[in-house]
């Protein structure tokens, strides 16, 4: 019997104790990066560094679990995330925005940011919802040009200055339209009990040279990572409901499940309304996060970089979903874009464009090349993306965790049962 390899022990870690080990060498990575270009100021820069860290794994570990629900598990090709994460975050500063903001200010209702949180939600769900009563009827691919048109209808309506300030049954509210809108930040809920309660974690840490407004970032991106620990047990023990194992069959074969009395567009729709609601909780905790949001915030390319984390993590694994995001988020978003701001090698040695950093590589100097590399990390990271991607669809087209694909069936059936007796051929 062969040697179990590395990733059969992986395989064999129970999913938090594999999720969280990643996240924390992570965060181990960043802790290392800080400690070699920060100087005497390094604890203040990993603090920095780990709290954006983890609030980005936390935002798009939401958006992945969202769209695995859709698209993983129901095979609703969704290509229009950041559409409802506009819409629940718009509905949530509406909701939120102060009645009286002061010159210059968008006026809102004034209502309580938990109120805001879920109105956000129920809203997203409900366009979700409409959205998918014409679109379902569609095959995947005319799905997928509705969804991303709505995407950008929703966009251009939030930045329309028709909207910036209306006056609607004696009630005055609005989007701001292109300078955005103020409300009350789920940042500073965080911010008031760290400064609060935890008020001793703050002197220990200013006296170590770590800033209370990093390690307010830090509380933030762990209750980020709460609310995914919550949105993986809700969608974990959906996704092993009878509900559940008919999405799976919805996406395993339509046809074969709609012969079974199975309404298939009830359920479709069901689902997409639930992934809508967490993209809109998204948009509310991340891009709301500081109390303020614009429509150049919501453009269509954070639709692809969810896509990439799902595909890297493993459509149709929750835990997949979460490890995909990680890595997107962290190691191939987030990390090159901090190497780029501070291990500059420009000078002499750096090359002007990428023809000549290639060329010098003819007469074996590398040097031009890595420091043209590195000096342009934040811009070329997209070009690793594209390759990390096209490595994945190519030798591992089930992503880091897609091996793990949950079936719709209820049992194994893969299991072979031993029967006692029965035919033999002695």
């Amino acid at each position: 019997m062969s040697e179990p390899t590395v990733r059969d022990r992986l395989d064999e870690l129970p999913d938090v104790v594999l999720v969280g080990g990643y996240i924390v060498a992570i965060w181990l990575t960043m802790v290392v990066l800080a400690r070699v270009v920060g100087g005497s100021q390094w604890p203040n820069l990993a603090a920095g560094f780990v709290g954006s860290v983890t609030v980005l794994i936390g935002a798009y570990a939401v958006l992945t679990l969202a769209l695995n629900l859709q698209w993983g598990y129901t095979g609703l090709f969704n290509i229009g995330v950041a559409g409802f994460m506009a819409v629940g975050a718009y509905t949530m500063a509406i909701l939120t925005a102060p009645v009286d903001p002061g010159a210059g200010g968008v006026p809102g209702f004034g209502l309580p940011l938990v109120v805001g949180v879920v109105g956000g939600m129920v809203v997203a769900a409900v366009v979700g919802g409409l959205a998918a009563l014409p679109a379902l009827r569609l095959k995947a691919d005319y799905l997928a040009i509705v969804t991303v048109a709505l995407s950008e209808i929703i966009r251009l309506f939030v930045n329309w200055s028709g909207v910036a300030e209306i006056t609607l049954f004696g009630a005055t509210f609005g989007t701001g339209g292109a300078t955005g809108i103020s409300f009350e930040a789920p940042d500073d809920v965080v911010a008031g009990l760290v400064t609060g309660v935890g008020s001793p974690l703050v002197a220990a840490g200013e006296a170590v040279g770590v800033s209370s407004p990093n390690l307010v970032n830090i509380a933030y991106g762990l209750a980020l990572l709460a609310v995914v620990a919550g949105a993986y047990w809700v969608l974990t023990r959906l996704s092993n409901s009878p509900f559940g194992r008919v999405l799976k069959a919805i996406r395993e074969d339509e046809t074969v499940t709609q012969s079974l009395g199975k309404d298939t567009r009830l359920f479709k729709i069901k689902a997409f309304m639930i992934g809508c609601a967490l993209m809109g909780l998204a948009g509310i905790l991340f891009r709301g996060g500081a109390g303020y949001i614009s429509p150049q915030q919501f453009r269509p390319a954070i639709t692809f970089y969810v896509f990439a984390a799902l595909i890297i993590g493993g459509s149709g694994s929750n835990t997949g979903s979460i490890l995909g995001a990680a890595t997107f988020s962290a190691l191939l978003f987030y990390l090159p874009a901090r190497i780029g701001e501070n291990i500059p090698l420009g000078g002499g040695g750096s090359a002007g464009n990428i023809v000549e950093a290639v060329a010098a590589l003819a007469s074996l100097d590398p040097t031009p090349f890595v420091a043209y590399t590195v000096g342009n990390i934040s811009t070329l990271r997209f070009v690793l993306i594209g390759v990390v991607l096209i490595y994945i669809i190519q030798n591992q087209p089930k992503g880091l965790l897609g091996h793990r694909n949950e079936p719709a069936a209820s049992v194994d059936l893969n299991e072979r049962r031993s029967q006692p007796g029965g035919d033999s051929d002695e």
